[in-house]
Formats: C-alpha cells, structure tokens, sequence
C-alpha cells in the first residue's frame, strides 16, 4: 500500500489516482501498524514518503527550551529539524482553506481541494466569451436546424450511435461546430477536435495512428472532427480517404465553402453532405433571450435590452449566431455605465459585410447581379452592384460581366448596348475607383431598362449542339460554297453556281448548310 499525498491514508497503488479523484473518501485501506512502533509488522511502503534517513531525524523530537545544535565545522547555529513544518512544506499545494475545521484532517483536505478546483473552474468559465459559455450542450438546446429538431434525419443517427462521415455545410454561426461537439457528448466514440490551420499530414498521420491502437486495444471507433476542411489542400486530403474508406475514423468535416468546389470529389464520395440552414431573425432572437436568462438568472436584466433592443442585434447579426452572441456581450458591458442609452449601444456596433473574394458569396451576388439585369429589375442590380463595390470588388471584373450581359441578354433587342458596357470597361480603366461607379451603375441601369433577347445565345447554343450529333461535325462544305485560292481549284469547280446578294432584293436564295442540315433552324426571332 501507499499513502495518499493529499489526506496521508493508506491506498492500495492501483488505485491511488481513483482515491484521489474522489477527494479522498473512496478506496480507503485499513490502517497498517507503523513500522516504527511495532516491530515485525509489514511495513506501509510509499514512494510518497520522506526517505529512511529524513524519517530518522525527523523521529527525534526537541525538547522546547533546547539549546541550538552546534556544528563544530560550521560557524553559524543549526536549528533542529521540525517535523510539522516538512509535512507543511510537502503539502503547500493541497492547502486547507481556513473555514474548514481540523476535525477530520483527511476528509477536510479532499473537500479543500474539491473547493479550490471548483473556484478556478467558475474562474475559467467566466472568462469564457458568452457565445462559448452558452454553447448548447444537447440537441434540444440548438435552434433554427431541421437535421438536429425532433424529426431530423442527422438526430435519429445520432441517437442511435450510428453517426456517419459527413460534411456539415452552413455559414458562420450557424452550429457547425455546436452539432459536432453535442455528437462528442452523446455518442460512445472517441473524439478529437482538429482545425487545419494548425494540423498537417503529420499531425493527422498520428492521430490515424493512435486510432488504430485503440480500435485494436478496445474496439471503439474514433470520431475526428475538422474544422474549417476546406483550407486542407486537395492534395492534403487524400490523408483522410483510407482511413475513412476501411472505418478506421469517422470524420466530420465543417465548412462554410461549397463542398462540391472546396473538397475532393473521392473523399466528398465517401461522406454525406448536410447543409445546415441560416438562422433566422426569430430563431436568433430565442439564441439572445436564452443568454440573457442564464447571464441574469439571479437578478433582473438593464432595462436597455429590452425586446425591441434584441430584436435590433438580431436582424443586425445577418443569420450568424456568434456575431449575434459578441454584440450582446458589448451591450452588456456598456450597460455598466449609468447613462448608457439605446443609440450608444447601436453606434458601438460595427457592420461586418460577408463577402468573399475567393468564396461562394462572390459568384452568388454576381450571379443575384446579372439576374436581376436580366429581369428588368434596376433597383435589384443597383443593390447588388453597391454591394459589390462596398466589399471591395474588382471593378473591371463588373465591366467585364455587363460587357457580357449586354450580348447574353440584350442581344439583337438594342445593339447599341453592346457599345455601351464596352465604355464603361474604359471609363473604369481610365478613372478608378470610386469616380468609376457612376460608369457602372450608369450601364447597369441602361441594361436592365432595355428589351431583352437571348435569339443570339439560343442560336449559338444549338448551332453548338448540332456538333454533337453524330457525323455532322465532320460534314464537308458544299463546293459551291468552297474558297477558290487557284487554278486547281476553279478546275474543281470550288466556287462554282455561287450566288452573290447583289442579285437578289433581300437574302439570297441558296443553300448554305450541307445536304445533311438542308432546311435547320438554329436561330429564331
């Protein structure tokens, strides 16, 4: 046996850190008869004790009024060795707090340490930002997602320890990150959290490995978590295909990029996709309410944030549930201030545009851009537009776009369009940013106001089309239709009972297309 650090009561060493984790009251031994008083009793090892020689002195209690010791070698006086003030000194990190009496040192001791981590666990907790302090902990607790509601297809699996690899798919703050910790805490796997901003193949190789030892040692899988998937590199990825192929881990990717442009379509092939919905205003508005509740459980809430003040941060979030939960937490510092008001708190808030360069956001507003032309709608294209230009856009990109608008859309239905977009391409060049958004908004509205016609596009696309059927690709053109650069040529008769418009009012009558296409149609009015 060995004795405990903490209460000094005899544990069996197998099961000194269970005693210990139970703040010394389980796995208690017998007491054994000390060594030193009785002489033939098995003695009570422990590597926890002084050494022999220490025990020996410290064994020799002075009297109260004994003379220092005097060492003759020495000049200076030597106290004796105080027995208490070592096992003081051994035991300064398991300090008794001072409310806790001493009629029990060992079971005292426990509760003190019991007390001290529980004191630096609520000081921890409180440093927490507020939307990590009120992370849902349970599938009930998330808000605004169908896959994890009562009839979810993603709860059932979860419930009945049967969880898939998958890609959670969804914006900022939408609970990517809430869902895969809740999985951590119902499911029987194992689990390791990973961002791959700071873990590489190596790390990952690792991780593979201790997976396979415990799969092996105990026959439970191994759940990885990674974050933000989509700054692995395509090349990166491979890493995950094996191990997920033969079971070996069971990996949840999060992204807040289309998965179908971001991850490799053979590790996209091995997982399920699920696409997580935007928050709504309602649904972010019951995410504050609830903060609020558990940070004001013991005493009413500043009147400031009231329900008209909630419902001004929830629209303000933008469908981001974390965004949503910092503000909160800016307006509840400001309410410290006696004379914080409504309007102060609103000013404090800094608008963040979601918008990516290098993401989705960029081609789904372009794309909301170009249809919103093609609708005749100018208030729609000028919002889209400023949108645009406000988040930093390439302005030549736009003029590139109108450029094709202007032949995609407007067509044969006004030409002088065309002509148009092409000088609003030049005037960016020549001008700049910001003179140059006059230019743009000046064709954006031009070509939104015009008649439409796709006649040009349709013909071209089934013109392109017909290249596709069977042997018309390689259909030759008619002689007569043929160049006739020599003498050899005219011999063959290229050129031959070639028709000029000249003699003919309007279009002239001849046949163009080969024998194979006499009499098709690819452009309509």
């Amino acid at each position: 046996m060995v004795q405990c650090p903490i209460c000094t009561k005899p544990v069996k060493p197998t099961n000194i850190n269970q005693h210990i984790d139970s703040q010394c009251q389980e796995f208690i031994e017998s007491h054994s008869p000390d060594p030193d008083q009785e002489h033939g009793a098995a003695p009570v090892s422990s590597f926890f004790q002084r050494p022999v020689a220490n025990r020996a002195v410290a064994n020799v209690s002075p009297k109260r009024d004994a003379p220092l010791s005097v060492d003759a070698s020495r000049s200076t006086p030597r106290k004796p060795v105080d027995e208490s003030a070592m096992r003081n000194k051994r035991q300064m990190d398991f300090t008794m707090p001072s409310h806790i009496s001493d009629d029990n040192p060992g079971d005292n001791v426990g509760e003190g340490l019991a007390l001290k981590r529980q004191k630096i666990g609520n000081a921890f907790q409180n440093e927490l930002p507020l939307a990590a302090r009120i992370r849902p902990k349970t599938l009930d607790e998330v808000c605004g997602q169908e896959l994890v509601g009562p009839k979810g297809v993603l709860r059932e699996l979860i419930m009945q320890d049967r969880i898939p690899s998958m890609v959670l798919w969804g914006g900022p703050g939408t609970g990517k990150t809430t869902i895969a910790r809740v999985i951590a805490s119902t499911t029987k796997s194992r689990f390791i959290e990973m961002n791959s901003t700071n873990f590489g193949v190596a790390e990952c190789k690792k991780v593979f490995s201790e997976a396979r030892s415990e799969q092996r040692l105990t026959s439970r899988k191994t759940i990885i978590f990674c974050d933000e998937i989509h700054r692995f590199s395509k090349s990166q990825q491979e890493i995950f295909l094996e191990p997920v192929e033969s079971g070996l881990i069971i990996l949840i990717g999060a992204t807040t990029e289309n998965p179908s442009f971001k991850i490799q379509n053979t590790l996209l092939s091995r997982c399920r996709t699920f696409t997580l919905q935007n928050l709504t205003v309602a649904d972010i508005t019951t995410i504050l309410e609830r903060a609020l509740e558990l940070e004001y459980s013991n005493h009413s809430q500043p009147s400031v944030l009231d329900h008209e003040m909630i419902s001004y941060i929830s629209a303000f979030a933008a469908g981001d549930a974390r965004t949503a939960l910092n503000l909160l937490e800016l307006a509840l510092s400001l309410t410290t201030s006696p004379d914080i008001t409504k309007e102060v708190i609103k000013k404090s808030m800094t608008q963040t545009l979601v918008y990516d360069r290098g993401g989705g956001s960029r081609f789904d507003t372009m794309s909301a851009f170009h249809k919103s032309i093609r609708g005749s709608n100018p208030d729609a294209a000028l919002f889209y537009l400023a949108r645009m230009l406000e988040c930093g856009e390439d302005p030549l990109w736009i003029a590139r776009h109108l450029i094709l608008i202007a032949s995609d859309d407007i067509g044969i239905a006004d030409n002088s369009l065309l002509p148009l977009a092409t000088a609003a391409y030049a005037a960016v060049e020549k001008i700049g940013v910001p003179e140059c958004r006059i230019s743009l908004a000046h064709a954006t509205v031009a070509l939104a106001r015009a008649e439409k016609s796709t006649s040009v596009f349709i013909g071209l696309a089934s013109a392109l089309a017909s290249l596709k059927e069977p042997g018309v690709s390689s259909l030759a053109v008619p002689v007569h239709l043929r160049n006739v650069p020599g003498e050899l040529m005219d011999e063959l008769a290229h050129g031959k009972d070639s028709k000029s418009n000249t003699e003919f009012k309007r279009a002239v009558e001849q046949e163009f297309l080969p024998d194979a296409l006499k009499g098709r149609k690819f452009f309509k009015e």
